[in-house]
């Protein structure tokens, strides 16, 4: 499939969900529902079978994870240095950060599949398992205007997290399961991409960009821009195998995280801005990702 058509599967799936919520009885309601059967139940499975099942070749595994984690941690400094800008909102930069880092783990997963079928899912799997940890903390870090107490726990008990330790173990212990039941895990996790790419697209919302429209320029150039040059740069200081600095470019493009927004409001921040801010990442990503493949390419 042509680079610049790698993600229209993914769209076509994202703007379904988006017109199944808006224009039919499977409203928010419904949708929100499925995010929560997806993230607690489908996306683990998927994440358990991807690793326990695959080949992991320790020392390029790890390399690929530190440069996914170098991307990440570059986001994170560029997005947090903008809060420096002379007449930025607190509010709106606290909340509108975590886009310029946080990454959209379905459409990883997606992608990784098509690009390199289930060692592409083990090995973007293992970027993601290390970069939600840190991902998240620097996500409510500037949010925390009351305390925060808990969330170090909250951390702890991410379904991810234990599905891709649990697969890690099961995997270097050679834990085999018994057929019924790893047909059954399978079929379950097969049931994850799908639903979870429809759950984006009904997510999707038309925030107040007008509120910080430089700030939004900013993050969204560090997510789209700045961390794929970056990516390309790791790569080649790293000499990653041609297959993995795919991977890690793929992941340095991704559209940012749809629960960026739920996290925003819960934390009392800037929803409206933050949703629309994920809008146009979605839309962006779907264009500028197949672009940077090429490039590298």
């Amino acid at each position: 499939m042509p680079d610049m058509l790698l993600l229209l599967p993914d769209l076509l799936l994202i703007v379904g969900g988006f017109l199944l919520c808006r224009y039919t009885a499977l409203d928010r309601e419904v949708w929100a529902a499925a995010e929560k059967l997806v993230y607690y139940l489908l996306f683990p499975v998927l994440l358990f079978n991807s690793i326990s099942q695959s080949r992991l070749q320790p020392g390029q595994t790890l390399a690929l994870a530190g440069a996914g984690l170098a991307v990440l941690l570059g986001g994170v400094v560029l997005a947090y240095t903008l809060r420096a800008w002379p007449g930025v909102d607190a509010r709106s930069h606290a909340s509108g950060a975590q886009v310029a880092f946080r990454f959209n783990s379905f459409v990883a997963l997606a992608l990784a599949e098509r690009l390199q079928g289930t060692q592409g899912v083990a090995w973007i799997a293992l970027i993601v398992a290390v970069c939600v940890p840190v991902a998240n903390v620097a996500a409510v870090w500037p949010l925390a205007r009351h305390g925060g107490q808990g969330y170090l726990r909250e951390l702890a008990r991410n379904p991810l997290i234990l599905s891709t330790l649990a697969g890690l173990a099961a995997n270097l212990l050679g834990l085999k399961l018994p057929a019924p039941a790893a047909i059954g895990l399978q079929k379950i996790g097969l049931a994850a991409l799908p639903l979870g790419l429809m759950a984006v697209g009904a997510g999707l919302r038309l925030g107040a960009l007008r509120d910080a429209p430089r700030l939004a320029a900013a993050l969204l150039a560090i997510r789209h821009l700045l961390l794929p040059l970056w990516a390309l740069l790791l790569a080649r200081w790293l000499a990653l195998p041609a297959e993995q600095a795919l991977l890690l470019l793929a992941f340095a493009a991704l559209p940012t995280a749809s629960s960026a927004y739920v996290l925003a409001v819960r934390m009392g921040g800037n929803g409206p801005f933050v949703a629309g801010l994920i809008t146009l990442s979605t839309l962006l990503g779907m264009v500028v990702l197949p672009l940077w493949l090429t490039v590298l390419r």
